[in-house]
């Protein structure tokens, strides 16, 4: 490829930031509720930035009002084998394997989470995607009967088309796409997440919420679509309060560490609840119907420093009581990483991965329906090293990243 070829490409650095902002827009037309979301989020960063002279200390505030996580749920293999790929056009790579069923509500799904991996590409645009897929044959959840019609049923649907997948492969090769291809990119990956107006076929899709209500988001519908869109807060608390005030309800509390004079650390989530969204249902006699789903919420998150292996062993044992009052402590003692700038001054690595039991508590705050589950049966094996099978790349481990990053500094 020549140099005029090279300088005319649109990165993969500007996809990832173009694909935030058009899915950002796509679901604030689905979910007017989110667009209210952001405007609060904007409203209590500016009043930190405004109060506090260290608001930045996790990230500019350019970087975190542009920040967004997304989350898509998948049914099958080869559609997270797919997404992997479009991502990966937009520099973004899996990082992490999370188990929700391991959770104390149960959620029948794996799930990794797609990121930039770079400190320099985290900074332009940490767009992530936290990905869930499917255990259509963990015995837990569905029978042997169940599983086969669960199979059938999405193998039969096609949620990312060839054209959209060869502009991804090339994106990812050639380090971008010209101006035209990337457009054209970028509105086909945009309109793949988007609702899909196929009516839900009532019977089925109410089968499967009995078991899971994640389960019938998934299987018991024609495409996949955002579940969640989530900006970034950096006083999480001052958000909730001011939600509330707004008369948008809440779940009923933040997920992740409590509220403390502590360093901040990790990741602490909150959302609004689940809203009925208008969809159109096929009934046994194939008729038409309307009625609605409460799938989609608005979730918000607030993030902190990264806990090394050590630093993580004492928060899940004894929780963040039990963490010293200050960085330099946490840095000598080697339970988060930071590097050190020029002047000397620690400066945290922030965290920007996912908590499981948050991420459950998420969903399961959510949920329309209890779900059940036979604990008399045993659960499918799954592990980081199936997944990376499965998504035919590399699967990154979180901890060798900021190992990595702090070695660096």
């Amino acid at each position: 490829m020549s140099g005029d070829a090279e300088s005319s490409l649109v990165t993969a650095t500007a996809l990832r930031a173009r694909f935030a902002r058009g899915l950002s827009e796509l679901y604030g037309r689905e979910v007017p509720a989110y667009t209210t979301l952001v405007e609060v989020s904007e409203e209590v960063n500016a009043d930190v930035v405004a109060r506090s002279d260290d608001a930045e200390r996790f990230g500019t505030i350019e970087r975190v009002t542009a920040e967004r996580h997304g989350a898509i749920r998948l049914g099958t293999p080869e559609e997270l084998a797919q997404v992997a790929r479009i991502f990966g056009a937009c520099g973004m790579y899996p990082v992490g394997f999370y188990d929700l069923r391991e959770a104390t509500v149960a959620i029948p799904v794996v799930s990794t989470a797609f990121r930039p991996i770079d400190r320099a590409e985290l900074a332009a645009n940490p767009f992530r995607v936290f990905t869930s897929l499917l255990v259509v044959d963990d015995r837990r959840f569905f029978d042997a009967p169940l599983e086969a019609e669960l199979r059938e049923f999405l193998q039969a649907r096609t949620l990312f088309g060839d054209e959209l997948l060869a502009l991804a492969d090339r994106a990812e090769a050639d380090g971008g796409l010209a101006a035209p291809d990337a457009d054209r990119f970028l509105e086909l990956a945009t309109a793949a997440f988007a609702l899909s107006p196929e009516p839900v076929e009532r019977d089925w899709y109410a089968r499967l919420e009995a078991i899971s209500s994640v389960a019938a988001d998934i299987g018991g519908v024609a495409g996949t679509h955002i579940n969640h869109l989530t900006p970034r807060v950096l006083d999480i608390d001052d958000l909730y309060a001011r939600m509330t005030e707004r008369g948008i309800e809440m779940i009923d509390r933040i997920q992740g560490p409590p509220r403390t004079d502590k360093p901040d650390v990790l990741l602490r989530q909150t959302s609004f609840r689940a809203l009925a969204e208008p969809r159109t249902f096929r009934d046994a006699d194939g008729s038409l119907s309307s009625g609605d789903l409460r799938v989609r919420f608005g979730e918000v998150e607030a993030r902190g420093v990264a806990l090394t292996p050590r630093g993580r062993e004492l928060y899940d044992a004894h929780g963040i009581e039990a963490f010293p009052d200050t960085d330099e402590e946490l840095a000598s003692q080697d339970l988060a990483y930071y590097v050190r700038d020029d002047d000397g001054r620690l400066s945290p690595i922030v965290y920007e991965d996912f908590l499981p039991k948050s991420a459950a508590g998420i969903f399961a705050s959510n949920l329309t329906s209890d779900g059940s589950l036979d604990a008399s049966q045993q659960g499918s094996a799954r592990d980081a090293a199936w997944l990376q099978g499965v998504l035919g790349r590399a699967l990154h481990d979180p901890y060798a990243l900021y190992d990595a990053e702090r070695a660096e500094m």
